[in-house]
């Protein structure tokens, strides 16, 4: 919010000469030159409500994409989906007590502008219907050749239907990606009765003990109950508390 932004640059002025920066996943960082004026600012920040740790062997924050308020070719939110998982483990965000540090992404669809390729955890919305194509409307919005070269399976091919020119979707060579949505919003892809979310898990960008490593698929499906999504935040939970209590010092999730 802005008042909160407001607080951050009150305290980063107070403490730390003005300088603060907000990482690549979402952590806001006060930069020092004096340690002792550490403490003080924690302070600060906790009698405001803000949680403090994100550090060492914890959860760090969610990155995640934009989700329904912004994206046009989203299968589930971002924001609130994160806000309802990080409820739960936020003494895993606060203390340092698990066996490594943590990742988890979001990402919204499957063109994942979030990291969820590379996290520990990872959180996707999918869809599970191909496009429904406007033919009434297509013509007239959209540019056929740059919409059947979207594709990235080629699934899309050059149709004529009630003597216009338009497109067909080959079902069995659509992955859902709402790409051919990006170009055209004559093909929209969102379906609020079949457009879930899957769990992916063991991912790494690092290269410390173990190779990098891919996410891979945990749960195919579960569904999209807003406000608080209790099937998705209990699963990541339960992997959460099994990777806590059973993992050794320094293993990743996908280790």
């Amino acid at each position: 919010s802005i008042q909160s932004l407001r607080l951050f640059a009150d305290l980063a002025d107070k403490y730390c000469g003005g300088h603060l920066r907000f990482t690549s996943r979402n952590n806001v960082e006060f930069m020092f030159d004096d340690v002792s004026k550490i403490e003080p600012l924690k302070k600060e920040l906790q009698a405001a409500g803000f949680p403090i740790g994100g550090t060492n062997n914890a959860i760090s924050n969610i990155v995640h994409t934009q989700g329904w308020v912004h994206c046009h070719s989203s299968a589930t939110d971002a924001s609130g989906l994160v806000k309802s998982v990080m409820d739960e483990l936020c003494e895993y965000f606060t203390e340092e007590k698990l066996p490594a540090k943590l990742r988890i992404a979001v990402a919204c669809c499957l063109n994942m502008c979030g990291a969820v390729h590379c996290s520990d955890i990872a959180i996707l919305g999918i869809h599970r219907k191909p496009p429904k194509v406007n033919h009434a409307v297509l013509p007239k919005v959209c540019e056929v050749p740059t919409l059947i070269a979207s594709c990235p399976t080629g699934a899309i091919r050059p149709a004529t239907v009630e003597g216009k020119q338009s497109v067909e979707v080959i079902q069995e060579q659509c992955m859902y990606c709402g790409n051919c949505y990006t170009v055209c919003p004559a093909m929209p892809m969102n379906d609020p009765e079949n457009d879930g979310i899957s769990i992916w898990v063991g991912g790494k960008v690092s290269n410390a003990r173990s190779v990098p490593k891919f996410t891979k698929l945990a749960i195919p499906f579960l569904p999209n109950n807003p406000p608080r999504w209790p099937e998705v935040v209990g699963a990541v939970v339960n992997i959460v508390n099994v990777y806590a209590q059973n993992a050794k010092k320094f293993e990743r999730v996908g280790e």
